[in-house]
Parts: structure tokens; C-alpha cells; sequence
């Protein structure tokens, strides 16, 4: 599998849709990945897969939350006769699925996960099958990793703009202070300040409210 060629959503959709068609039990597939404690699904091969992961995130407990912060593949064999993480079991029985694994994405800095197997039917987990859930999970692992990466880029781009933005503002309301009451940088910032101290407003907005209206106070 080339991932150069693909979006790194579309690389993981191939990654379910594949370990769905090659895995046994009639499956539906899922890629979990839990940051800063919170989990989410990144691909599925079908809706079934996402609303069982919905359901265990929801409760805060199951196989696949397991997998996914332990590091340590989970098996269930017959879901209908589970007792741990109820009402999960019963619910997912319901469902129509029979039996799970799930194996845990290979370790990454701040990101953990696992590929989720929602098989329609029972199976008991055996070496091959555990291999190509393996197999599988290391595929997904790069592009999950690549795709918080890059949000966390994002994220870090956003804040540093927004950052920018705020002492652009403030600069200017600086640069009016110093002008127009003969201030240094330090006095006409400390002026800000002290209005941003006694209102409990931020810097950033009394120095945009300065510049729109020529008030340091206002009435």
C-alpha cells in the first residue's frame, strides 16, 4: 500500500476496508485514537463499527478504550456471555456482533488508539488472526500519527496568529499613548494594564476598544 498517493483519511479508510474484507467473521472495522484523554474514531468500514465505538466512549469504558490505554490486544469471544464493561456487551449483542478484538495501534508520543474487529460472528482468536490484526494496526499507526501532527501544526500555527494579532492591537494602542500623552513604551503598556486590572478585561480588548474610540475608560 503506497500512503504517498492518498489523504491520510482515505490511507485509513483503505486500512479498514482491506482488514474488513481479509479478517474473519464477517467484520466491520475501526481505528480509535485517544488524545489528552479523549477518544474518537478516524475511520470505519461501516456504521455498526462507529456506533459501538460511540457506545464505549459514551460510558467511558470497553474493549476498545481498554486496548487503546493499555497497549494490550482484548478479546472477547462471545459477546452475548461477557460480563465486564455492561452494558456494552448486551448493547453491541444486539447489534449483531458476535465476538471483538481489539488490537492496540504500535505506541506514539501523546496518541494512543487501536484497531477495532466487530465480528459478526463467533470467532476464537487464534495466531494468524492476531498477526493480521498486527499487521493492520501498524498500517493505520502511521497515517494517525501523521494526522496529529499535523492538527497539532495547526493548532500551534492558530494560537502563535492569534498571539500576533493581540500584540498588533496592543502595539498600536501603545504607540496612540506614548503620541499622544508623551509616554514611554513601559508607561503607556502599564496604562493598559491597569485599566485591564481594574475592569477584568483582557489587554488585548482594552487596547481594541482605545483604538476604536480614543477612551482608555470606559463610561
Amino acid at each position: 500500500m503506497s500512503f504517498a498517493e492518498h489523504s491520510l483519511e482515505s490511507v485509513l479508510q483503505k486500512v479498514t476496508d482491506l482488514a474488513a474484507g481479509v479478517l474473519p467473521g464477517e467484520p466491520v472495522i475501526s481505528v480509535t485514537i485517544v488524545t489528552a484523554d479523549r477518544p474518537s474514531t478516524v475511520a470505519a468500514s461501516g456504521e455498526l463499527a462507529r456506533t459501538l465505538d460511540e457506545a464505549q466512549y459514551a460510558n467511558s469504558a470497553g474493549p476498545c478504550l481498554e486496548a487503546a490505554t493499555t497497549g494490550r490486544p482484548v478479546e472477547v469471544a462471545d459477546m452475548g456471555a461477557e460480563p465486564r464493561w455492561a452494558p456494552f456487551p448486551r448493547l453491541a449483542a444486539e447489534q449483531g456482533c458476535r465476538s471483538l478484538l481489539s488490537y492496540p495501534l504500535p505506541p506514539q508520543e501523546l496518541i494512543s488508539g487501536g484497531l477495532n474487529v466487530y465480528a459478526r460472528s463467533h470467532r476464537p482468536l487464534d495466531e494468524r488472526t492476531l498477526a493480521l490484526a498486527g499487521r493492520f494496526a501498524a498500517y493505520a499507526v502511521v497515517p494517525v500519527s501523521n494526522m496529529y501532527l499535523y492538527e497539532s501544526a495547526v493548532a500551534r500555527a492558530e494560537h502563535l496568529r492569534a498571539a500576533l494579532d493581540s500584540r498588533a492591537v496592543i502595539d498600536q494602542a501603545k504607540g496612540i499613548l506614548m503620541e499622544r500623552l508623551k509616554l514611554t513604551a513601559d508607561q503607556a503598556f502599564s496604562a493598559l494594564a491597569q485599566v485591564s486590572m481594574d475592569t477584568n478585561t483582557k489587554v488585548r480588548d482594552i487596547a481594541e476598544r482605545f483604538i476604536l474610540t480614543g477612551e482608555l475608560h470606559q463610561e
